[in-house]
């Protein structure tokens, strides 16, 4: 059966599907020429930005994948801004252009990339998405989707915060962006997780946080303006949980308005340990570099790949955070 299938929905229905993709433009992998595996594979990763930590760790893990394989060039380029879609349409077609052997790419938008991509793969390009799920088929549009649950992030934050409201009380989410697959996932993991505690008031003003911390202070500082009573509070990415965490310190709230934010960077790392977060919903970036860069490389020598992989996803508590599995996760080793 070859239905198209929304990666959105095959996240929530089909996580751990083990159908193998066909190569672009029909192909099988082991008709590929032995010199195509032997050669040096340049490999070009997209992310949706280079500034934030999360992606200095997607790029260390790409590197490590590089320095592994022994026959990959990384070639690691991202977008100024986490919201120009056009750019990264624009990275995506240069690569197309200088006939790299494929790309790994983390889409800001899940409908505005997917031409490009499919460009991409209608030249022979492989391409791996990571981190942002994209609205096109699996097998077909792209090889394969290395990822956070989001959705299940989602509902740990969610879980959390509703534990330490005990169940009741005022709470706000403050979303990130439109057209952010990945974030959109973690909020309706969230708003649906926290609909199972009916003394839990959300308060969910579909304002979004934007591409920075400081467009994302702005939007928390309206909205804590407005809604000056809350108890609870959730964002979906770091630099929302960022932004939010300095609108509640410039209040007086930190510590006092419970808490919890997603992704790691040493200023959320540090909020957590002084309490004025009481939860991190963390992923693996550097896993997620690595395993992209790797399944692309598999997958141009032959090698089969799974159309979606899980790179995990768990929350991070005060009491929990010196644990060493969980603190190679909050302040990961970029420089090995």
């Amino acid at each position: 059966m070859a239905a198209r299938i929304c990666l959105c929905a095959l996240v929530a229905l089909l996580w751990g599907c083990e159908r193998q993709p066909t190569q672009p433009g029909g192909s099988d992998a082991a008709t590929q020429p032995a010199a195509a595996v032997a050669a040096h594979l340049r490999i070009a990763v997209i992310p949706k930005g280079t500034t934030h930590d999360f992606w200095k760790s997607v790029h260390a893990g790409a590197l490590k994948a590089e320095r592994e394989l022994g026959n990959v060039q990384i070639i690691f380029r991202g977008p100024e801004r986490e919201d120009d879609r056009e750019q990264q349409i624009s990275l995506v077609q240069n690569f197309i252009s200088s006939r790299v052997d494929a790309i790994v790419l983390a889409p800001l938008d899940d409908k505005a990339l997917l031409p490009a991509v499919q460009q991409a793969t209608a030249a022979k390009i492989p391409v791996v998405i990571i981190d942002s799920s994209l609205a096109g088929e699996v097998g077909k549009d792209f090889v394969s989707y290395a990822a956070t649950n989001n959705y299940q992030g989602g509902q740990l934050a969610g879980r959390r915060l509703a534990e330490v409201l005990d169940g009741k009380g005022r709470a706000l989410l403050l979303r990130y962006q439109e057209g952010s697959a990945s974030t959109v996932q973690r909020e309706r993991g969230f708003v649906e997780s926290i609909a199972e505690f009916p003394g839990i008031e959300l308060i969910d003003p579909k304002r979004y946080a934007g591409p920075a911390r400081a467009t994302a202070q702005e939007a928390a500082e309206n909205l804590l303006t407005v809604h000056s009573d809350v108890q609870g509070i959730f964002c979906p990415n770091e630099s929302s949980t960022f932004g939010m965490l300095l609108a509640v310190r410039s209040r007086g709230l930190a510590g006092k308005v419970r808490f919890v934010g997603f992704d790691a960077s040493p200023g959320l790392v540090e909020a957590l340990s002084k309490g004025e977060l009481d939860g991190l919903v963390v992923q693996n970036p550097l896993k997620m570099g690595y395993v992209g860069v790797k399944t692309a490389a598999d997958y141009l020598q032959g090698k089969p790949v799974e159309p979606l992989q899980d790179t995990g996803v768990v929350l991070v508590t005060r009491q929990t955070m010196d644990k060493p599995e969980y603190k190679e996760l909050l302040s990961p080793d970029r420089s090995k």
